[in-house]
Order: C-alpha cells, then sequence, then structure tokens
C-alpha cells in the first residue's frame, strides 16, 4: 500500500503512477466511446495529456531505488532512420524522450550524443527543430558537470514543442509523442521489475491500467486515421489483460503540513494493488511486442 504521486507534466521522459484526478470519470468515458464516436474537446485533450505522463518520474524513482544502469533497456536510434511519415516521427521522438531522460538522470550523458542527434533530426521534420537546441544540448551532453542544466534544457524543450504542436492544430502529433515516452516508459519498468522484483516497480506497473484508459481516450478521437487504428489496437490488445488488474483506494485522516511557510490540510489516499504473478507476466510479454513493433526493433 502507498500514496498517490501527483502527476507532473515535464515533458522529456518516462511515466508517473496514480494521479490527481477523477479517474473512474475518465474510465466511464472511455466505456461510453467504446458504443459510440468519441468526441474529445481540445480542452479535455489537453488536461488528460497533462495527466498522463511525466517522462522523467519513473527514471528517478529507478535512481533513487539504486536501481543498476542498463543500456539493454533502450531503443536504438539508427533502427528509427527509415521512419518518413510524421505519425511515426512524432511517436518516436516519444519514445527517444524517454531514452534521453533515462540517460540523463543516470549522467550517462555520453551515451546520450547518439539519441540527441536523431531526436534532431526527427525534431526538424516535424517543424519543431526551433524548440530543440540541439548544439547546446551536445555541449551540456558531453560535461559531467551539466547535469541539471541539461535536464531542465531536455524538460523545457520537449514541453514547448507538445505546446506547439497542440497550438498549430496538430495535437494528433502531440498525442503520438506522449504515446511513444509512455510505452517506452512503461517497457522500461517491466524490464527493471524482471530483474530486480522491486514491490514498488510493480505497483508501478499496475498503476498504469489508469493511465492506458486515459491514452486510449485520446488515441481514439484519431480513430479515422489508418496509423492511430494500428495503435490503438495494440494498446487495446493491452488493455485486455489489464482488466484483471484491481485498484482500490482508502482514504486516510487529513493531516496538516507547512507548505511555503502556509499550514495546510492535505488529504492522504492510498492505493493497493491487486494483479497475479500470470497477470503481471502477460502484460510483460504484450508490452515487449508492441514496444519492439513500433519501435523498428
Amino acid at each position: 500500500m502507498k500514496p498517490n504521486i501527483i502527476y507532473v507534466f515535464l515533458m522529456v521522459l518516462f511515466l508517473a503512477s496514480c494521479g490527481n484526478r477523477n479517474n473512474e470519470d475518465l474510465s466511464v468515458a472511455y466505456r461510453e466511446a467504446e458504443m459510440e464516436e468519441l468526441l474529445v474537446s481540445e480542452e479535455a485533450m489537453n488536461e488528460v495529456i497533462e495527466n498522463i505522463a511525466s517522462p522523467i518520474e519513473v527514471a528517478s524513482m529507478l535512481n533513487d531505488l539504486e536501481v543498476p544502469f542498463s543500456v539493454t533497456y533502450l531503443s536504438n536510434p539508427e533502427n528509427m532512420s527509415s521512419y518518413s511519415t510524421s505519425y511515426e516521427m512524432a511517436f518516436n521522438l516519444g519514445a527517444l524522450s524517454s531514452d534521453l531522460g533515462y540517460l540523463n538522470m543516470y549522467n550517462k550523458t555520453g551515451t546520450a550524443i547518439n539519441y540527441l542527434s536523431t531526436i534532431n533530426r526527427l525534431t526538424e521534420a516535424l517543424e519543431v527543430g526551433q524548440f530543440f537546441d540541439f548544439v547546446k544540448m551536445k555541449r551540456l551532453a558531453t560535461s559531467e558537470n551539466n547535469l541539471d542544466s541539461l535536464l531542465f534544457t531536455s524538460i523545457n524543450s520537449f514541453n514547448r514543442m507538445d505546446k506547439y504542436l497542440q497550438n498549430t492544430d496538430r495535437s494528433n502529433l502531440s498525442a503520438l509523442m506522449v504515446s511513444g515516452v509512455w510505452i517506452e516508459g512503461f517497457y522500461l519498468a517491466t524490464q527493471v521489475y524482471e530483474k530486480s522484483e522491486i514491490e514498488q516497480v510493480r505497483d508501478v506497473i499496475g498503476e498504469q491500467k489508469l493511465i492506458l484508459n486515459d491514452l486510449l481516450i485520446i488515441l481514439n478521437n484519431y480513430k479515422s486515421i489508418e496509423y492511430f487504428q494500428d495503435i490503438i489496437a495494440d494498446y487495446e490488445k493491452l488493455k485486455k489483460h489489464f482488466d484483471n488488474v484491481k485498484i482500490t483506494y482508502e482514504i486516510d485522516e487529513p493531516e496538516t503540513v507547512e507548505i511555503d511557510g502556509m499550514l495546510m490540510v492535505v488529504q492522504a489516499e492510498y492505493s493497493t494493488i491487486e494483479m497475479s504473478d500470470e497477470t503481471l507476466d502477460s502484460i510483460i510479454r504484450v508490452t515487449e511486442e508492441i514496444r519492439d513493433k513500433h519501435l523498428n526493433i
């Protein structure tokens, strides 16, 4: 049993656990969408996207848990040179941002150069290169003393790209970026659990049931596009395995805490994840299949 983590949308790597929003309402919206055409307003979509994932949180959690770094978890940026459509490039840009954040969090900045180069190519092709200062980030990556600056610059760059895509009527590409961030970050969590069996990582995996529901709300808004149909079909396949995961909540007594010099009453909420080993194993296997398929691995 553990406290919920409030989502913070930083946009440079990985996913979050339980968010500070009404997940039940989102699940209802998704179930209704199975029976009729789904139309989600831009405002609602933006809110869901901002609540879906911080692409740095899992990397930070693993680092705090002293989970050893492994380059085998990452995608190969060279495999992404053959992508030609904006949909493919947006999805893979999100995945690469997850990998970059993982490398940065573990201070593997030298290895990050290859990822920066591919990210630079993708951002230029998607006409968001003005938000990605490749020269500056490459310089920061080659200095061991600039980790904080590199993280901040990366976060700021991807956040600005996402907002720009939404503001220029390309929210479909923004949705794909977030989907790419999520699947790569989730894959990382599953691979780490297989080797470590850390209970906290297991809980994060189970909590992705809620995140996946939210993602499908967004993706179904573009289900008339062929590329989205393929992504949706694969994520729906994964969702079926999550149906066996049960998440329950318990409200604890409110606590008075000091925040920025002010006393505030905070309501603590705890979640419990019920997930069998068989269900977990199936989720890990299907996640790997989907990730490898869409990242050309």
